[in-house]
């Protein structure tokens, strides 16, 4: 049997985790998941023209490759469908308890065991905590002065059931999700007004349908979906690659994205709004062929002045201009940064992961926290990838933490702990290669309010591998057992 475990989470981390303590004999596994279903992101996230802008051959794990991918960057309906299927096919499904929202996680030294609470006041004892919430689970909403009497909703809450043909639609915010949505909401908008606070830089996905020939290929040619695979890593790395060496290699990606820019924006006016004013891969680099001309569509409108407040009717920027609006569609991301939060993890001696954390997030290969005991973090802090898939971290995490609990299991101990200078080094060094790179060169989601990167690894997905693939005992400490009750004479 060996310990049992709580995940919390259950989008592609947490499943990765049931599925891999599964393959080696650890039974009593419960997943928690807020929603009603699994899925994570992709359960949340519908908003029209929703897709991963990672190639499906590599954003997928690699025990459960699919040759019917309908096309390169499957849309939101297919990756949920796979997930939910992987799931099934691994007989974790069914360990899901749906519509649980945990409030709060805490160690008792005592006890040497994990209590879980929810919401509705319902707990769970646990040997061990996988908290897989990951990064993108929190949608941010700006601070604006004022109130707007229109309908408004963030991009990760849809509402489907308000019809945006002949509105007048303003978009706040141009990333990532942004880029997705705008081209559909300006088929149908009246009038779409786009916000916009920076740039960014562009390359090119049409992302059509595969015809059946090449799907024939993928399903019939042996070999050919391993090699799609190999070669679509080696792309994400080649990314990672300019990122690292903005001055030299970067620039051969800012060309890139340069003439493949300059080639869509054929309006001036927008071209001189949209173009970034800071270094290539220092803001998350978008994939899409059909937001920029989205923008020079008649009925579109780019707006880069600031916005001073929301009024009653609609939004007014600094230069005092009010534009009237029916709604308003928050394309404002997730606070990133922020990963489990606010749900309240309490450590050894009562101390909080809030306290730990008070100088910005860090963890060991992002998965473990010294006075924390058997508590893993699944894409936890500087486990983000700029130009790779976040599903093969997510299989590395799994197996590492699979071995952390083996090695917990073969030796008869409680729990298991990274020891604090290991943890210290490891944080050390993780910093210290993020300088000369060009995640430190502007202001981005992948750093907190003190400028420290605390989302993304500073290198390579095949590092991160290396670093993760086997677990190291001498890093860590066991707890050891409690010793059982003295039997009355």
């Amino acid at each position: 049997m060996g310990p049992s475990v709580v995940i919390v989470g259950a989008g592609f981390g947490g499943i990765a985790a049931a599925i891999e303590l599964r393959k080696h004999s650890f039974e009593d596994i419960t997943i928690l998941e807020k929603g009603p279903g699994l899925g994570g992101t992709w359960r949340e996230n519908t908003y029209p023209g929703c897709a991963c802008d990672v190639p499906s051959h590599l954003y997928s794990f690699s025990f459960a490759q699919r040759k019917d991918w309908s096309r390169l960057c499957s849309p939101q309906e297919e990756i949920l469908d796979y997930l939910g299927g992987v799931a099934r096919d691994h007989g974790v499904g069914g360990l899901v308890v749906p519509n649980t929202k945990v409030t709060s996680c805490a160690w008792d030294d005592e006890a040497r065991s994990w209590t879980v609470r929810s919401e509705d006041g319902r707990t769970w004892e646990a040997d061990a905590l996988i908290v897989a919430t990951g990064q993108l689970h929190q949608p941010a909403l700006p601070r604006l002065d004022g109130e707007f009497a229109g309908h408004s909703f963030h991009s990760a809450q849809w509402d489907h059931d308000y019809d945006l043909r002949g509105k007048r639609v303003a978009v706040i915010g141009t990333g990532a999700s942004a880029v997705q949505f705008v081209p559909e909401v300006a088929k149908q908008a009246r009038r779409l007004h786009v916000f916009q606070r920076t740039g960014n830089w562009f390359l090119p996905r049409k992302n059509h349908a595969y015809p059946r020939w090449l799907l024939a290929i993928f399903s019939y040619v042996p070999g050919v979906e391993r090699l799609r695979r190999w070669g679509l890593f080696y792309y994400g790395e080649s990314l990672t690659m300019g990122i690292r060496h903005p001055r030299t290699l970067g620039k051969i990606g800012w060309l890139r994205s340069a003439v493949f820019m300059r080639w869509q924006l054929r309006d001036p006016a927008v071209r001189r709004k949209v173009w970034p004013d800071y270094t290539w891969g220092c803001k998350r680099i978008l994939f899409s062929s059909w937001f920029l001309p989205a923008l020079q569509r008649p009925n579109v409108e780019l707006i880069t002045d600031p916005i001073a407040r929301l009024c009653s009717g609609g939004v007014v920027t600094a230069d005092g201009v009010e534009r009237e609006l029916d709604c308003i569609i928050y394309g404002t991301g997730f606070r990133t940064t922020e990963f489990m939060f606010p749900m309240e993890i309490t450590g050894a001696a009562g101390r909080s992961l809030r306290e730990e954390w008070a100088d910005g997030p860090h963890a060991h290969l992002g998965i473990t926290i010294p006075g924390f005991p058997s508590l893993f973090v699944m894409y936890g802090p500087n486990t983000n990838t700029s130009g790779g898939s976040i599903v093969f971290y997510e299989e590395m995490q799994a197996s590492y933490i699979r071995q952390a609990l083996a090695h917990v299991r073969s030796h008869g101990a409680a729990a298991i702990e990274v020891r604090r200078d290991v943890e210290s080094a490891s944080d050390r060094e993780t910093q210290a290669r993020f300088a000369g790179t060009a995640w430190t060169q502007c202001d981005s989601w992948y750093r907190d309010e003190t400028g420290r990167v605390v989302t993304n690894w500073p290198g390579y997905m095949r590092e991160y591998a290396e670093r993760a693939r086997m677990l190291d005992p001498s890093e860590y400490e066991l707890v050891p057992a409690r010793e059982p009750a003295p039997v009355a004479a």
